[in-house]
């Protein structure tokens, strides 16, 4: 009797275990994704200042998938700079897919008859380069290099836009946080210095952005 005893005891402890060990690997599990998803690309969601233009809500019917009416009003002129990223923030980076960018690159290069990359970064707006930029950075979020030199280049051509400012400056936070959380805060707080830059984004919407990024202030000592 006191063998079976033993046994059980045995059978019970290890089933504990098992579960210990599996509620231990989903709680991981699910903190290595809040942790992926918590970055200046992911995190700053100001497409809500603009939920009652048509505009955004077409973006948010799209369900993170650029449509040929999308990617038409990004590389309309007329169009406010601030509605066009704000379509993009809509779209987002949850998009199974993730391939946003390259549509759009592929569009508007069919469009225009660019024959190649190249082509496109030099006779592409500042709006095109810009959205370019953010697209891409929204559908690798976790390696920005290639949507980083987009966003410069778009700067070069719009350099007094503080929308433009705050987009490359998120972009280059993102790539920031794989070395230095400090600086992270910086970069957009540097912006928030200028104070001679044109706004052309609501104030509601950089406070979306800069309540976030502020959060990394902490980690300046």
């Amino acid at each position: 009797m006191g063998i079976i005893s033993s046994y059980i005891l045995f059978r019970i402890n290890l089933y504990m275990n098992i579960i210990r060990l599996v509620c231990f690997l989903v709680v991981l599990a699910l903190s290595s994704f809040a942790v992926l998803a918590d970055s200046p690309i992911t995190s700053t969601s100001f497409a809500s200042v603009y939920s009652e233009e048509k505009i955004i809500i077409t973006a948010a019917k799209a369900k993170g998938t650029i449509t040929p009416e999308l990617i038409e009003y990004l590389s309309k002129k007329g169009n406010p700079i601030e509605l066009k990223m704000a379509v993009i923030n809509q779209l987002g980076w949850q998009n199974k897919i993730k391939d946003n960018g390259n549509v759009f690159l592929r569009t508007i290069t069919f469009k225009n008859r660019y024959k190649n990359d190249d082509e496109f970064k030099q006779n592409a707006s500042g709006d095109e380069l810009l959205s370019l930029a953010y697209l891409k950075a929204l559908d690798d979020y976790q390696e920005v290099s290639p949507a980083l030199k987009y966003a410069e280049l778009a700067l070069e051509k719009n350099p007094q836009s503080l929308t433009y400012n705050l987009i490359f400056g998120l972009i280059k936070a993102q790539k920031a946080m794989d070395s230095d959380w400090c600086e992270v805060y910086k970069i957009t707080d540097s912006i928030r210095q200028k104070t001679n830059l044109t706004v052309d984004i609501k104030s509601e919407a950089t406070q979306i952005i800069y309540k976030y990024m502020d959060g990394y202030k902490e980690f300046c000592k």
